[in-house]
């Protein structure tokens, strides 16, 4: 049996994922959850640390993001070490994407607080992509919790 090579994503389609992915993660650095739901499908059904199926962004936002964002600090994905794998059609697109974070214990001293991310993205009639499903999960051994208090910039 032969086995077809991963179907990566080419260049352009890469590049659009990635700076996404940079884009959304300014969104979490800051708090800003209006500022990020225009990049996931109000729909979307995703897993998480805090939650193990949601389904749509209010409930997201609610029950994963309310317990991770404000908590947490310097939240970052790292691109040079994204994969992106996309449909032949252009349609969809998955990024496989470690990323870094900070944690704070309860006396406040941060903490390495690293992952890994999973996000299925399709492209919308007018070419952008929107996120429809994502999976994110810390790294082994990580604490779940952070103690952080962040205010929330925009709901």
């Amino acid at each position: 049996m032969t086995t077809l090579p991963l179907p990566e994503a080419d260049a352009e389609t890469g590049a659009a994922i990635r700076d996404w992915l940079d884009r959304f993660a300014a969104r979490v650095r800051e708090v800003d959850y209006a500022g990020a739901y225009p990049f996931w499908h109000e729909d979307i059904v995703i897993f998480g640390t805090y939650q193990e199926l949601v389904r749509s962004r209010q409930a997201w936002t609610d029950r994963q993001w309310d317990n991770v964002w404000p908590r947490t600090a310097e939240f970052a994905f790292d691109l040079d070490n994204t994969l992106v794998l996309a449909s032949p059609d252009g349609a969809m697109a998955v990024a496989v994407a470690p990323w870094t974070s900070t944690g704070f214990h309860p006396d406040g001293t941060p903490f390495p607080r690293p992952g890994r991310a999973t996000i299925v993205l399709a492209r919308q009639p007018d070419g952008r992509w929107l996120g429809v499903h994502s999976h994110m999960s810390l790294g082994k051994g990580v604490p779940q919790d952070s103690h952080g208090t962040r205010p929330v910039k925009a709901r």
